[in-house]
């Protein structure tokens, strides 16, 4: 285990930073906006840092700043493949990716099957199921989303309060 340890240590510095992992995000979703008319920088920042307060790991965090890159097309699967991060962060990343037409239970189960995602979802529904964030939506995209991240909880095992 010790040797392992070293040996990640020695690659530590060809993976992004946390700083540049941000940048990055920031950039590729720059001019987008939510479903509340904020800068959607404004959520991944609230996803990462949810990350962090939940005691995630680095690896967590940089999947936190780069969860939707993929399925919202900021960045492409490409992209992520050849990107220097450790191979963590591109699972997670890669896994709560949703597919066109992706059913949420095959979504969920892709979560629940690598390692540190769920963790990341949770930060993610937690924002996305802010109080606040719903209630400045028109009340029938409210009511939708929110039933929508009541049966992903659901489907991950996840009470309301653990979100």
């Amino acid at each position: 285990m010790e040797h392992e340890n070293d040996h990640e240590n020695d690659h530590e510095h060809e993976y992004l930073s946390l700083a540049e992992v941000e940048r990055i995000a920031r950039r590729a979703h720059a001019g987008q906006t939510d479903k509340n008319g904020h800068p959607y920088t404004e959520h991944l920042a609230a996803v990462a840092h949810g990350v962090a307060a939940r005691g995630g790991s680095p690896e967590q965090v940089a999947a936190g700043w780069l969860h939707d890159a993929i399925e919202d097309d900021a960045l492409s699967r490409d992209w992520l493949a050849g990107a220097a991060l450790d191979a963590r962060t591109k699972a997670i990343v890669d896994a709560l990716s949703k597919r066109p037409g992706e059913p949420l239970e095959d979504y969920t189960a892709r979560i629940l099957a690598t390692p540190g995602a769920l963790l990341v979802k949770q930060a993610d529904l937690a924002h996305n199921s802010d109080p606040v964030r719903l209630a400045s939506l028109d009340p029938a995209t409210a009511e939708r989303l929110a039933a929508k991240y009541r049966r992903t909880r659901e489907l991950l095992g996840l009470d309301a309060e653990s979100v």
